[in-house]
């Protein structure tokens, strides 16, 4: 973790000066070089501080690279498509097996899962957006249609179908650790 280098990277995004920002916290020039070039750790109260004057949350200081904001941008979708069933699911988070994932899928009609319910770790929660889908999760089915949203524990036997005679589209997220079964 580089404190001192996220530190700066905020102060120079918010255009303030080293003079600036140690007039308005009051710490020194020196110090607050020391700890923007990592040759000081600064104290909690003083991070404290610091996030004070820079209007963030102090976690936000503390932030790793991999744990900061992450776009994806409509061009930049991985897109899966799934052989002849027609399936396309569009990821709109990045490729990652761990933790939460975003994602639309598109489903032909008389398309779903497949022929038998599956199971894999994690959770996920469903929003239709367009279509008519059955769900099935062990003894309990459900017909869904647009506004409709749905959520599972998906270690337990799960099913989709689109039962209605156009594309069927929906909204998913999937939270799964350690999963390498979903998308």
């Amino acid at each position: 973790m580089n404190i001192g280098e996220n530190i700066r990277s905020l102060r120079n995004r918010k255009r303030i000066t080293i003079a600036e920002m140690c007039e308005g916290t009051g710490l020194s020039k020196g110090f607050v070089s020391q700890v923007e070039n990592g040759k000081t750790s600064p104290s909690i109260a003083t991070l404290q501080t610091i996030a004070d004057f820079l209007n963030v949350p102090l976690a936000y200081l503390l932030l790793e690279p991999s744990q900061a904001v992450k776009v994806v941008r409509r061009e930049e979708r991985i897109i899966h498509e799934f052989g002849k069933n027609g399936i396309r699911v569009e990821l709109l988070t990045p490729q990652n097996r761990d933790g939460l994932r975003m994602m639309i899928t598109y489903t032909p009609p008389g398309v779903g899962t497949g022929d038998e319910p599956h199971a894999h770790k994690g959770e996920e929660a469903h929003l239709v957006l367009e279509g008519t889908f059955l769900i099935q999760q062990g003894e309990d089915e459900f017909v869904v249609g647009p506004g409709d949203s749905f959520y599972w524990k998906a270690c337990i036997p799960h099913r989709v179908v689109n039962i209605g005679d156009t594309m069927g589209k929906m909204l998913i997220s999937v939270y799964a650790a350690h999963s390498d079964d979903v998308i």
